[in-house]
């Protein structure tokens, strides 16, 4: 009941006035909670403060009176309509719970506490009127489960109105007469955690966070989603007021250098363990579920398979195994077939041979070293010349088997190609490129070795020792033949560089629609340490170039399961001219430093 007081209230007044004075030279927009007497009216406020003025006092329009919350006993609710011109803190500002700030460009809405809870929060009308920016000042007490719930409220918040949410609460220093309050810092982005630290702190410590919002994805993302426009324009029915704070034209943001933000090596695969078997689990069975229809529908008896011992083709197995058990079939339908050719190693020839024996499918061995060399007979290639021709002779002598295989046993031919070679264009045209279905085409291949190690321990004895040596092996397509000790010589990230640059190049390309030179600035502190920036900048040229003119192979990609937000199917996910010039983003690259 304090709130009711005089004193209180003027010593409130008098403290966002010292505020403001003692921060009138900082390049900044301060915003804290005060409560304020507008009229005959108290109401609980947002003051923004800038220039050494109170700019806009912003008052929370949800006002709670259940549980151990009485709020109307003293504060009023947000007045409905246009903002006013009222005194406070010794400046002129305006109040109204219709503001939009505009700092430096940017467009940023301020709710409060309970304004986030209700079914249609303040934040969602002013997202949709262009705010790009949310801010939440709370007092929310503890209680066991609240923090979990509360972040579910933020992030969702964020990814539905695809802006970057930032909620602070007040915790140390307030009375525990009843209640506990604890201080959380938290910011998501688009639904993407930034910060989230909810914690009791030592006495006279304090709370300091930074978060760093990316406004030119949060832009690209509004755009993207074109039904958020198709929102924005049926909703918009209120009057926003913009309230300008500060102009610094020429340092209006920070650059990816100078952030404190991190981003992962990884965007494909969940750092957290939980999380990423979970993940893993769900895309098995998106891939088991999705090739049992298609077997469904072709009314096929078998499903043929390459099995070359290598990660992709594993994967492929061991979802046909997974769909065949979903369908209640025998394993024997399904037709594993080694090829041994040129640059067959004995590791993975083995270890071919023992998954399907151990998975229980039938298994078969074709060589096409005779087949191969009486093609190169028949076209008059050297076989001493180990060119594409070479290469590329024996990735389609394989598919002409397994095409020839599934017509002699009313089959299909399941695809393993995953998408990180789909992006690159790594797959030999009408040869691994094409099958009746693509069980890999939406799984990153930074994604597949966690897949099939995620089964692998899901199995005991020798079959979870053979799926963790294939892990193990080295990336390779096996067409030149081996080097002394029948070791791997034809390594694939030698020759298109390393899948984890590639997949973050992808993501950042694909999903987000950086522009190169971001993207470079990107790769550059996620991989500080581990790779230098002449070493990014190569394979980003590389990527780059082969992205584009390799999009005549996936504009003909047969089907295959969407398992994530990034997919290159051309019938639903990514339209592209095969003939599209890659010189502007690629010419971008050209004076970067390294």
């Amino acid at each position: 009941d304090l709130f009711l007081n005089d004193t209180l209230l003027r010593e409130a007044e008098m403290a966002v006035r010292q505020i403001g004075e003692e921060t009138r030279e900082l390049p900044m927009a301060i915003i804290v909670g005060v409560p304020a007497r507008i009229g005959v009216r108290l109401y609980n406020c947002a003051a923004v403060i800038a220039e050494g003025e109170v700019k806009a006092l912003i008052p929370k329009t949800f006002i709670p009176n259940y549980g151990e919350f009485y709020e109307k006993r003293w504060f009023a609710p947000a007045p409905e309509g246009e903002a006013q011109t009222v005194a406070f803190a010794c400046s002129e500002t305006r109040f109204g719970s219709n503001i939009l700030l505009e700092v430096n460009g940017v467009k940023v809405g301020v709710e409060i506490c309970e304004d986030l809870w209700v079914p249609i929060p303040p934040s969602s009308m002013l997202a949709l009127a262009g705010v790009e920016v949310i801010v939440n000042l709370s007092a929310s007490n503890a209680l066991v489960g609240k923090t979990d719930y509360l972040r579910s409220l933020v992030r969702h918040q964020s990814a539905a109105s695809l802006c970057g949410y930032a909620y602070v609460s007040a915790g140390d220093g307030e009375s525990t007469s009843d209640l506990v309050f604890q201080p959380k810092a938290l910011a998501y982005e688009c639904g993407s955690k930034i910060v989230d630290v909810a914690e009791y702190l030592s006495k006279d410590n304090a709370l300091v966070e930074i978060a760093d919002f990316d406004l030119d994805k949060i832009r690209r993302e509004r755009i993207r989603q074109t039904s958020f426009g198709d929102c924005a324009q049926r909703f918009d029915s209120k009057v926003v007021e913009t309230v300008h704070i500060i102009s610094q034209p020429e340092e209006k943001y920070i650059t990816v250098e100078d952030t404190d933000r991190t981003f992962d090596r990884h965007p494909f695969v969940p750092a957290d363990k939980a999380l990423r078997e979970l993940r893993c689990k769900e895309i098995l069975d998106i891939q088991a579920r999705g090739l049992s229809r298609r077997l469904q529908a072709a009314h096929a008896s078998t499903a043929v398979i390459g099995i070359s011992g290598g990660l992709d083709s594993t994967l492929a197995l061991i979802v046909t195994c997974k769909a065949f058990d979903i369908l209640g079939r025998s394993r024997k339908d399904i037709i594993g077939i080694t090829m041994p050719g040129f640059g067959t190693t004995t590791r993975t020839k083995s270890n071919a041979d023992r998954l399907m024996d151990l998975l229980g499918v039938t298994r078969r061995e074709i060589s096409i070293n005779d087949a191969v060399r009486q093609h190169f007979k028949d076209i008059g290639h050297n076989p001493e010349v180990k060119d594409v021709t070479y290469e590329n002779s024996q990735a389609r002598e394989r598919t002409q088997i397994l095409m020839d295989i599934a017509n002699q046993t009313n089959g299909i031919v399941v695809g393993t190609g995953d998408m990180s070679e789909l992006a690159l264009g790594w797959a030999t045209y009408n040869g691994d490129h094409i099958s009746m279905y693509g069980v890999n085409a939406g799984v990153p291949k930074t994604l597949v070795k966690w897949l099939v190690e995620y089964f692998a321990m899901t199995e005991t004895g020798e079959l979870r020792e053979v799926l963790l040596d294939i892990i193990d092996t080295p990336i390779s397509p096996e067409l030149i033949p081996a080097a002394v000790g029948d070791t791997i010589e034809q390594k694939t990230e030698d020759l298109v560089g390393p899948y984890e640059l590639h997949d973050f190049f992808l993501y950042h390309f694909l999903r987000l629609g950086e522009e190169p030179e971001k993207i470079y600035a990107l790769a550059r502190k996620a991989f500080a340490g581990e790779y230098s920036s002449r070493v990014i900048l190569k394979w980003l040229r590389i990527f780059m170039r082969r992205f584009f003119t390799q999009q005549f192979k996936r504009n003909c990609l047969p089907d295959g399961p969407k398992v994530g937000s990034v997919c290159l199917s051309p019938r639903g996910d990514w339209r592209m001219p095969a003939d599209a010039p890659f010189k502007p983003w690629t010419d971008s690259l050209n004076d970067l430093p390294v």
